[in-house]
């Protein structure tokens, strides 16, 4: 195994030299997976009643900022006593009622912007669990969960059914640490971190009750939720490294047993489980050449937020260019209201992006890294037989290019343009100027 190296961004991630790459099937798989650029992320669970931070507000250690207070966006107005604020997030499940919940609509959002696949949340943090799981009562589908009673009671069965019959693939987003679990908090009336609230190697007996149980339910979800491209891990922290072994090797030869091409991204562990890499909330600044995903936001955070501003389209663009020109894939999360349905300021800015994608994705999807990347304003990518060129606000006139061309296109305009090529690049004669923020050339190879 190589030396594990972390790279410090917003978030930390794991460092391209320390990526081990997998054997065939699932190295064919990331070729697949590196084509499709963009991914529909999904952050939906209790938190999503109240406009919470996802879970964290339930660790005192994490207190500062997990509970904020601020006047705009989170207002939590949380107690300062660790142990109510547990009692009451975990007593969400009884108000946990999503009404209007339609993922055939979720899909048909996702499809028509132009996602490729989905990644979604079937258990964050919190231990609360969207599918109907034998392994706890702490679910969706339990008796005292209101949206027990409703025909799409299984969230994730339904979503995940949605987004097939729409043709993305399917990420199932799995955290490895269960806050709700006596096997990792056995205890959370006392000070709480993002650890167990036991000592491990004092309590093998309670920490193996722990893997099998999440073995368990990884299990359920790649046998019994039809194929899963993408197995997400979550929680870090849970890893061999850090002294909590939950014998992740033995679980995903099982796993693949099912499934031979499962992709598994046990994210900032590292190793060999760690198929891809997953930069939060950042974008790397430079090119990175093994897979990878910046995990971003529509809105201001991973979870609804009621008086959320959302990113135009013009900026998911310029993020999603950033990214797909250094070779990685955007995965942009969407979080829906307290009822379920995706937010229409949401909606809005996700059409803006969809149209754009309609008209240019060429540019976008099945390419790779061109270089120089990005060079004077202009992001470059590739397939065997075309440069693309895409310039933002302004007008270009020479496209650094050491690639012999042969002929030159405006996909603003579907016109072919008049150029020479000499030492600097593709000098280009515009005749027409086209009026859109971005204007993207097609150059042949």
């Amino acid at each position: 195994m190589a030396d594990f190296n972390i790279t410090e961004g917003v978030h930390s991630y794991s460092a391209e030299e320390s990526y081990i790459v997998p054997n065939s099937p699932v190295k064919e798989k990331l070729e697949e997976f590196k084509d499709m650029k963009l991914g529909f992320m999904v952050h939906f669970g209790l938190y999503n009643q109240l406009g919470l931070m996802a879970s964290w507000g339930l660790v005192d250690e994490e207190a500062e900022w997990s509970r904020s207070t601020e006047e705009y966006a989170y207002r939590h107005n949380w107690h300062s006593e660790g142990k109510k604020i547990r009692e009451e997030y975990f007593s969400l499940i009884n108000s946990f009622n999503p009404v209007r919940f339609n993922p055939d609509e979720w899909a048909e959002i996702a499809a028509d912007t132009g996602f490729k696949y989905l990644i979604f949340t079937t258990k964050h943090h919190d231990g609360f669990c969207l599918w109907d799981t034998k392994q706890t009562e702490y679910k969706v589908t339990a008796e005292n969960c209101p949206f027990s009673t409703h025909e799409k009671r299984d969230i994730v069965k339904n979503v995940f059914e949605a987004f097939r019959k729409k043709n993305l693939a399917i990420g199932a987003y799995f955290s490895k640490p269960d806050w709700h679990s006596e096997n990792y908090w056995e205890d959370y009336s006392g000070y709480t971190t993002r650890m167990p609230t036991y000592n491990v190697n004092k309590k093998p007996e309670k920490w193996q009750a722990f893997t099998e149980y999440t073995h368990k339910q990884m299990e359920e979800l790649i046998k019994e939720y039809g194929k899963i491209d993408i197995l997400w891990l979550d929680g870090g922290q849970v890893c061999k490294r850090e002294g909590l072994d939950i014998k992740l090797g033995e679980a995903v030869d099982k796993l693949r047993k099912i499934n031979p091409e499962l992709i598994v991204v046990d994210r900032t562990a590292g190793g060999e489980y760690e198929n891809y890499i997953t930069p939060e909330k950042t974008i790397p600044e430079k090119v990175i050449n093994v897979p990878w995903e910046s995990c971003l936001t529509l809105g201001r955070d991973f979870n609804y937020i009621f008086d959320d501003d959302y990113k135009s389209p013009e900026q998911l663009i310029e993020l999603l260019l950033e990214i797909v020109c250094k070779g990685g894939n955007l995965a942009l999360n969407v979080s829906p209201q307290p009822d379920g349905r995706i937010p229409i300021n949401a909606i809005k800015s996700l059409k803006g992006l969809g149209s754009w994608l309609k008209k240019y994705g060429e540019a976008i999807y099945k390419t790779r890294p061109c270089a120089p990347y990005k060079e004077n304003g202009v992001f470059f990518t590739q397939t065997p037989e075309f440069i693309y060129a895409i310039t933002q606000n302004k007008n270009v006139d020479v496209i650094v290019c050491t690639h012999k061309i042969r002929k030159v296109e405006c996909l603003n305009t579907c016109e072919s343009v008049e150029f020479k090529q000499n030492e600097k690049g593709v000098v280009l004669n515009l005749k027409k100027i086209p009026e859109e923020n971005f204007k993207v050339f097609k150059l042949y190879k």
